[in-house]
């Protein structure tokens, strides 16, 4: 393999095609790693979460010129104060990060990498963040650490519930929800269709005024105190900008449940025609005897396994409605691998690497 770096921001549109084609084949087809996303994500340093950074973009390829890998990476201080290597979309607002690699190209691809880096001496670790716990990254570096006598650190990060979708509603209900929860859902569902208000969900088309619907859900988002926190300045030009990029994608899939017309609850998701990923919620609290969440979510849930959605993804986070309604756990972890001394803490000498999927990959 022939590896290059680049710091150049313009790899992201000189790369996009071959790029996401590596990533259908690739180990973690997930939204978070479309060149569009991560593009986005670069321009605004995840909405101001890395305002000192520089562009570390590794390329592979064959001798053909082949595309094999990329490993998506920034150079910033890390969280223990270290000069890391991190992957494009850490920490906060990507669920799910990884290295761009085929299955069968992972061993020499991570075993490459690793050596290319290391005539750098300006990165002491190279920290992953929310990389799964079924990812084959977390073997292949493991194994590459302990040959180089690298010091190594795991930690477990998040749970990431999600729903493996029968092929229809009823049977979900019956079989993957508890009895109380699932006469609960129904109940919700009923009262709110056969209530005095009028009750309607809708999707955003491709034809609506993405912008007008993004600001529609941020303003939703920010009736919670919390949320409104996390919604500065940076944080809602980010927002938009990943919108747009979804969309561009004919990936997003923004739903709202209105109540007399008026936005009563919201659901941002990303949609790979495979797997409905559950970026974001927003509810008005005017709405909470109605069960605005849950009316909507058990719709978004019916709609998935009618549209022939294989999974149905909570995205991480241990929110107990997730469970609720069918989630299985998953967790994503923090990975590093570092020269000797560079770990803050007590480094762990080798990891398990044999912790099976939640879902088989034709699943995932």
């Amino acid at each position: 393999m022939q590896f290059e770096r680049t710091e150049d921001p313009a790899c992201f549109d000189t790369l996009t095609t071959e790029w996401n084609a590596l990533l259908a084949e690739s180990i973690a087809r997930v939204p978070f790693l479309s060149a569009e996303y991560l593009r986005t994500w670069w321009a605004h340093r995840g909405g101001g979460e890395w305002p000192e950074a520089r562009l570390a973009l590794v390329t592979a390829r064959d001798d053909t010129g082949r595309l094999l890998g990329i490993a998506p990476l920034f150079s910033a201080a890390n969280r223990d104060g270290r000069p890391a290597l991190l992957l494009l979309g850490s920490i906060e607002i990507s669920d799910y990060l990884d290295l761009i690699v085929r299955p069968a190209d992972v061993d020499v691809f991570v075993t490459g990498l690793v050596e290319y880096l290391s005539t750098d001496s300006t990165w002491e670790v190279l920290d992953l963040y929310n990389v799964q716990a079924s990812s084959p990254t977390r073997a292949a570096l493991a194994r590459v650490a302990e040959a180089r006598g690298l010091a190594t650190a795991e930690q477990t990060l998040e749970q990431t519930p999600a729903i493996p979708l029968p092929g229809d509603f009823e049977t979900y209900l019956a079989q993957q929800v508890e009895k109380k929860e699932r006469q609960e859902i129904r109940r919700k569902v009923r009262r709110a269709e056969n209530g005095e208000q009028k009750v309607a969900w809708r999707l955003v088309a491709p034809s609506d005024d993405v912008n007008f619907e993004t600001d529609t859900f941020l303003e939703l988002m920010a009736l919670n105190p919390d949320k409104a926190r996390f919604l500065t300045a940076p944080m809602r030009a980010q927002f938009r900008a990943t919108v747009r990029a979804m969309a561009g994608r004919s990936q997003l899939h923004l739903a709202f449940l209105e109540v007399d017309g008026a936005p009563a609850a919201g659901y941002l998701s990303f949609d790979d025609g495979r797997r409905l990923y559950v970026y974001n919620s927003a509810i008005d609290p005017r709405f909470n005897a109605l069960s605005a969440g849950w009316v909507l979510l058990a719709y978004l849930i019916q709609w998935s396994i009618a549209n022939g959605r294989r999974v149905f993804d909570f995205l991480r986070g241990h929110e107990d409605y997730k469970f609720r309604f069918g989630g299985v756990p998953g967790r994503i972890l923090r990975l590093q691998t570092a020269r000797a001394g560079a770990l803050a803490g007590d480094p762990i000498a080798s990891v398990n690497s044999d912790e099976a999927p939640v879902f088989p990959p034709e699943a995932a």
